[in-house]
């Protein structure tokens, strides 16, 4: 500790009478000295102080150099990063910005926040990325920046970020594949994604990502009715509650606590064919949703329909077997639920909607999405 202080004195006194070139030299020697020693917090701290003053003084092309350096540093001194990480010039900033593992997310977030799009590239290239800093790339940062922290495997996004990305990607299929090649977009996003996604999209995401494509095309579009009915479509009570239900829908009368009121009164038929008239949807489509153990699709459309939390409940409950749901995969839903956008689930109905023009006999002419 004592020859580090030494030496770190030295050098202080020599910055302070010394000319540039002397400067110059004495940054080199003590960058050198850090990065092959070992040493302890506070002679890292010291080093800092000479290195930040000194830094001060130096033109780009070194603190450029610098950066570099010091971006591949594991032990290098946290105020010399963020005084690199903040830097106007992306030559000096864009080294720490992309490779540094002792930059924190709180000086990437003030980066990403307040510097130009050359430092949210960088940022976008570092091996990991958390949630606070990819909202911000998402928000703010241009086709090339976003295309990047997509293209990224180590990024994470928030619920949210995704969501702004697949608004984003609207237009851009370069963004929109590669937004839907990540493997960490649930299965509701990848859904919103290839409802707005170009044709030519859609079948580059069903070679590279088939097993996604898959789950949709259960769920949306190869529904032809083999779930049929526990009573069947066939059976005179299904045709008896078609007319009733189809005769409340044309009056004005179905409507949320309609369906809700069915549901309690576990009445399968009345409820399918009330969301079918109401979503615009089949009613194979429909009794797919309530009868799939893999909730999402049920949860999607009681979001689209503006439906509350009670109501989806009692539609769990109605799907369930024997009626049953754990208090755990009860939490789940609701959170699941909570975290869906109504926006985003009418744009994912509004693409059932389309995949299913025409199909079925029961679908008829189907009315468009109520919104209540």
């Amino acid at each position: 500790m004592n020859g580090a202080k030494s030496l770190l004195q030295d050098l202080d006194d020599a910055i302070a009478r010394g000319t540039d070139e002397s400067r110059a030299k004495a940054l080199w020697h003590a960058t050198d000295i850090l990065i092959t020693g070992r040493y302890s917090d506070d002679e890292i701290s010291m080093f800092g102080e000479v290195i930040g003053r000194l830094a001060d003084e130096i033109e780009v092309a070194a603190r450029a150099q610098l950066s570099e350096l010091m971006a591949a540093c594991d032990h290098a001194p946290l105020n010399v990063i963020e005084k690199l990480a903040l830097d106007d010039e992306i030559e000096v900033a864009g080294p720490v910005l992309r490779d540094s593992n002792r930059i924190d997310e709180k000086m990437l977030v003030e980066s990403a926040l307040t510097k130009g799009q050359a430092h949210l590239l960088a940022i976008s290239q570092r091996q990991q990325i958390g949630e606070a800093v990819t909202d911000v790339l998402v928000k703010r940062g241009n086709q090339e920046v976003v295309t990047s922290v997509a293209r990224n495997e180590g990024a994470r996004f928030s619920g949210s970020g995704l969501l702004h990305m697949v608004r984003r990607a609207e237009g851009d299929s370069i963004l929109a594949e590669q937004l839907g090649l990540r493997k960490d977009v649930p299965r509701h996003i990848f859904q919103q994604l290839i409802s707005k996604a170009s044709e030519d999209v859609r079948r580059r995401l069903e070679t590279e990502r088939p097993e996604m494509m898959a789950q949709i095309q259960s769920s949306v579009t190869e529904v032809t009715g083999d779930l049929q009915s526990k009573f069947g479509p066939s059976s005179r009570s299904y045709f008896v509650a078609k007319r009733v239900v189809t005769t409340q829908y044309r009056q004005g009368n179905l409507n949320q606590d309609s369906i809700s009121n069915y549901a309690r009164q576990h009445r399968f038929d009345e409820v399918q064919i009330g969301l079918s008239l109401l979503s615009a949807l089949p009613v194979d489509v429909i009794e797919r949703a309530l009868m799939d153990r893999n909730r999402e699709m049920l949860l999607v459309l009681c979001k689209a329909l503006d439906f509350s939390w009670d109501t989806t409940m009692s539609l769990l409950f109605l799907g369930a077997k024997d009626h049953l749901i754990t208090a755990r995969e009860l939490q789940d839903n609701e959170r699941e639920f909570g975290r869906l956008k109504i926006e985003t689930s009418r744009s994912i109905l509004k693409f059932y909607q389309s995949r299913k023009t025409g199909a079925g006999a029961d679908a008829g002419r189907q009315p468009e999405l109520q919104v209540h």
